[in-house]
């Protein structure tokens, strides 16, 4: 075969023996054969180029979309959120899924939940001073303190937990990475004062049934012994419940975070106000639910001109797309699809009853005055069409955007016992691999291309030597004769 050099170079000199310009000849008939395959594989290129574009632009924005409203919906601003007269003494927040409208509640928190804190009487030089070794025994209960020391103590149902302290952990800072890495209910710490000598301090969980002792089989470590008559260390504070009263009623809890007093609601207590209650009430979210609308319908019509760009039955990338127009009827349907169950007769059940529409070009806009009336007349039945549900129907408006965006996007079914992507993704799939073919075609054509410019470089080249030796023979043989007419 003739290489691309040599092809180079022989068509340098085409012509030189011919007089004609058979480089450009060559060139000619090499475009004039693969003109129309490479612009028919560019063409081809170009369109799947868009198609793979469009389909990326439209993936990402129904994502989006679904994306962000599952976010609003699970934040917690579009739903009933209960409110305290004051929040020096405890504060409320919503638990998922509560209903919290018509909430009113009386607490009076009279003694905050405490934890027992114990702290070693002897001081050590450093944190890193040696203390010994041996076992350290953790055992949970109830207790008595008074001026610092435990009076009495009754061990719980939990079996004790027995802590090794070995020539690893010895010193004061090992022996408290020792009783945390345990997890047996109680934090270590050490503690360090202005002179720079050390202390251990234990704290155990809030509330009665978390007191402690901490007892050690060692001499060496019994400077640590937390106990009915042990003087090794001071009980800076005991272990108690929180005290409180809901609508006069006396309750306790062991913690200061209460979720099982009110329902829906997390209290979290953080003073006491004796004979002064807290009022427990809710306010609605109709200026975000509003908002939300609003932001809905735009961003709904944002994608929908996308969708009908790339749709477009003359121009559309994606206008013979079964997936893309799919995704577009789907959209279309949303404004009347149920978002909740179990609805009062009146109250609404779609976005359509509460003033949004769909206009004649697709888009969607918000009658406020009916928005506002439904805010007004039916709050909670609002809220629920912006609760965090699941399903394309009863769920929520998240929900069912949610179950779109699924479904446009990247479905597996199985056919003839192989999984298949259907949707954008399967589009996408299906776009990259044409245009892959197309690439290996050009590729083939690129191939042929040289290949065919070889030939007819050879071909052309043996010909135009062929035409430089008959003018060659002319020539020499015009000589003769003109030499014989001189010569006669």
């Amino acid at each position: 075969m003739v290489t691309t050099t040599a092809t180079q170079s022989i068509l340098t000199s085409l012509g030189a023996g011919s007089g004609v310009d058979t480089a450009s000849l060559v060139a000619s008939l090499v475009q004039a054969q693969f003109a129309a395959k490479n612009a028919s594989l560019t063409k081809q290129e170009d369109a799947l180029t868009a198609q793979i574009s469009s389909v990326a632009k439209v993936q990402s924005g129904i994502t989006s979309f679904a994306a962000g409203l599952k976010t609003l919906v699970t934040g917690g601003t579009l739903v009933t959120q209960p409110t305290s007269s004051n929040t020096s003494v405890l504060t409320a927040t919503a638990l998922p899924g509560a209903k919290l409208s018509g909430l009113a509640a009386s607490v009076e928190v009279t003694r905050l939940a405490t934890a027992q804190v114990a702290t070693s009487a002897t001081s050590f030089s450093s944190r890193d001073a040696t203390v010994g070794t041996g076992n350290l025994t953790l055992t949970l209960g109830t207790a008595t303190v008074d001026s610092g020391a435990l009076t009495g103590f009754t061990a719980g149902t939990a079996k004790p937990v027995t802590i090794a302290i070995d020539s690893a952990h010895q010193t004061l800072s090992g022996i408290a990475s020792a009783i945390n890495a345990a997890s047996a209910g109680v934090t270590a710490s050490i503690v360090t004062d202005a002179n720079g000598t050390a202390r251990l301090t234990l704290k155990g969980a809030t509330g009665t049934n978390q007191a402690f002792t901490l007892s050690s089989d060692t001499p060496a470590l019994s400077a640590l012994n937390v106990g009915v008559g042990e003087s090794a260390t001071t009980i800076g504070s005991a272990a108690g419940n929180a005290q409180l009263k809901l609508d006069g009623v006396s309750i306790e809890r062991s913690s200061n975070t209460v979720s099982d007093l009110v329902e829906g609601v997390k209290l979290e207590l953080t003073g006491t106000a004796v004979g002064k209650p807290v009022t427990l009430g809710n306010t609605k979210p109709t200026a975000a639910l509003s908002q939300a609308v609003t932001d809905f319908v735009d961003t709904y019509n944002q994608l929908q001109a996308v969708l009908k760009t790339e749709t477009d039955s003359t121009s559309g990338a994606l206008r013979n797309d079964n997936n893309a127009t799919s995704l577009a009827r789907a959209l279309r349907a949303l404004p009347l699809t149920t978002l909740t169950t179990g609805a009062a007769a009146g109250d609404p059940i779609n976005l359509a009853s509460i003033g949004v529409s769909t206009n004649r070009d697709g888009t969607l806009s918000v009658d406020s005055t009916k928005l506002n009336a439904a805010l007004t007349n039916t709050p909670d039945a609002v809220e629920a069409l912006f609760a965090n549900g699941t399903g394309a129907t009863g769920g929520g408006i998240a929900a069912a955007l949610d179950a779109i965006s699924t479904a446009a996007v990247d479905q597996k079914v199985t056919i003839n016992g192989n999984v298949e992507h259907i949707g954008l993704v399967g589009s996408t799939a299906l776009y990259t691999a044409a245009k892959t073919k197309v690439t290996d075609a050009e590729a083939k054509v690129a191939t042929d291309t040289t290949a065919y410019q070889e030939r007819l470089t050879k071909q052309y080249a043996a010909s135009d030597a062929l035409v430089a030796k008959y003018k060659a023979s002319q020539t020499a043989l015009t000589n003769q004769i003109a030499q014989w007419n001189k010569t006669g």
